[in-house]
């Protein structure tokens, strides 16, 4: 999971979708901008909000297969009238490793260097030992990568050289995930606080007082992008508005704490503090324009708005007078929408690459006999293909210009996120009223796609599995599944499991 860096590095990254993956700084519960990061440093036994610069830089292997993320922190406590710093450098290293049969990766980190200094009046707790042990599981979809990981961890700071310790114990997990129209991930980390230290009286007896205390952070760091209509204020202008796409990023975090009340060192054995504090950190979006749609025949149109955020997005790029809305869809300008839709185009450019340094290997041959590898879709259709998104109407035969079915278009965009193995197990009801009509190589795709939002049925309560879709409603369907990638993911990530106001 990348990190991301701070200032321009921070910037940097969010300019270039392949490495925009949102994920929390470090596992503290912090969260940040581009100009500050902010934390809730409990050693003490008090809640104390520490501020200030974090640095993060990232460096890959050749390979790619091993990532190393260096954080440091320089942190004070602005509101204290006491002096405060926090410094802290820690180094962890990833190592993944592909599992391409099954589509998906495993991932470990470790923990390779760390140091850390917190000092608050006359206390200097210093960092002695640090153990560090994080697992995850990649399932790469060609719509989006899911991942989900378990860590644990203890850390061991040393009070004042030899008046005391705290020990804080350290478990949780994180989920997330990564697409072209966004990226969330959210953390939630149980922190177990015991401390110890020496207390001198009045009349100078010493003793060892200890305590203990629970902290649960939850944080969450979410880019989204999201397409604005602008109007153009220009009244004699060749075009009344356009799309601008802007890219946002936000965290959010929430700290929920079980503490003694402590007074001059000594906790209160009866009386515990209980309370949360939130945290919210917004980076400055950005802002694209995008191509203008000029097409002649959807002005009014039902579909106007679909058909020209598609066009705007360079799913479809059709002549720029007509698009011709009501002309069923066929199955490969629908294959190639979707592609175009999840930007699987990367990777189509790396095919090209490949081919290109290969020219020894025999020629390429295509799969269908409809289809020739010179016909200028044939790697939308070879990538769906690959990627399982899409199937021929027999073996060798794909129907490149046949028209697009509602169950044929549903099952392609369900395949695109992995989602077909969330149906129940086999003999369940759609709830659809024309439930026997729907072919059952559809089902599975057809009862996920309602649940999620993505369809619905007609005012008959029909799917119409059987229905040609016209280009209208293929770009209808289309935008509802973007709108997923984009909103419903994030909430599901998010909100759901952050109580975020």
């Amino acid at each position: 999971m990348k990190k991301f860096m701070m200032f321009f590095i921070l910037m940097t990254m969010l300019l270039n979708p392949l490495q925009a993956f949102g994920a929390p700084s470090g596992f503290d519960g912090g969260v940040n901008n581009e100009y500050q990061y902010e934390e809730i440093v409990f050693i003490t036994g008090k809640p104390m909000k520490f501020s200030g610069e974090l640095d993060v830089k990232v460096s890959e292997s050749r390979s790619g297969d091993t990532e190393t993320v260096k954080y440091t922190y320089n942190l004070t406590d602005k509101d204290e009238t006491i002096k405060t710093k926090l410094t802290r450098q820690i180094t962890l290293v990833t190592e993944y490793i592909e599992r391409d049969d099954k589509g998906q990766a495993t991932a470990q980190t470790t923990l390779r260097r760390y140091s850390e200094k917190i000092d608050i009046g006359k206390d200097k707790y210093v960092l002695e030992d640090f153990q560090f042990s994080k697992a995850d599981v990649i399932d790469k979809r060609p719509a989006s990568d899911f991942y989900s990981g378990n860590l644990e961890g203890r850390k061991f700071y040393k009070l004042n050289r030899d008046e005391g310790e705290v020990v804080v114990t350290i478990s949780g997990g994180n989920v997330g995930y990564e697409n072209f129209w966004g990226s969330t991930e959210t953390q939630i980390i149980n922190y177990y606080i015991t401390s110890k230290r020496k207390v001198t009286d009045e009349e100078n007896n010493t003793e060892m007082v200890s305590w203990g205390g629970s902290v649960k952070a939850e944080v969450s760091d979410s880019m989204t992008k999201r397409l604005v209509y602008s109007e153009n204020e220009a009244t004699l202008s060749s075009f009344y508005g356009g799309y601008i796409r802007t890219t946002n990023r936000e965290m959010v975090s929430r700290y929920e704490y079980d503490l003694p009340r402590i007074r001059d060192n000594i906790p209160d054995s009866k009386k515990r503090l209980q309370d949360s504090i939130s945290l919210s950190a917004k980076m400055v979006p950005r802002v694209e324009r995008l191509p203008v749609p000029k097409f002649r025949d959807v002005m009014g149109h039902w579909a106007e708005e679909y058909i020209t955020k598609l066009y705007s997005l360079d799913v479809f790029d059709e002549s720029p007078n007509f698009f011709t809305p009501e002309v069923p869809m066929t199955r490969v300008e629908f294959t190639k929408g979707v592609i175009r839709a999840c930007d699987i185009r990367s990777s189509m450019e790396d095919d090209k690459n490949k081919r290109s340094s290969r020219r020894k290997e025999p020629p390429e041959e295509s799969p269908f006999k409809d289809v020739q590898v010179e016909d200028e879709d044939f790697q939308y259709i070879k990538q769906g293909l690959e990627k399982n998104i899409i199937a021929g109407v027999s073996n060798d035969l794909f129907d490149p210009k046949g028209p697009l079915t509602r169950a044929q278009a549903v099952t392609i965009l369900i395949r695109a996120l992995g989602f077909g193995g969330r149906a129940p197990n086999p003999g369940y009801y759609t709830s659809f009223s024309d439930d026997d009509k729907i072919p059952s190589w559809a089902r599975d795709s057809v009862y996920v796609a309602r649940e999620i939002g993505i369809i619905q049925g007609d005012s008959y309560n029909r799917f119409n599995p059987g229905k040609i879709m016209t280009r209208a409603e293929s770009s209808a369907m289309l935008v509802r599944f973007l709108e997923f990638l984009e909103k419903d993911l994030q909430q599901d990530y998010r909100e759901n499991i952050i109580l975020y106001n």
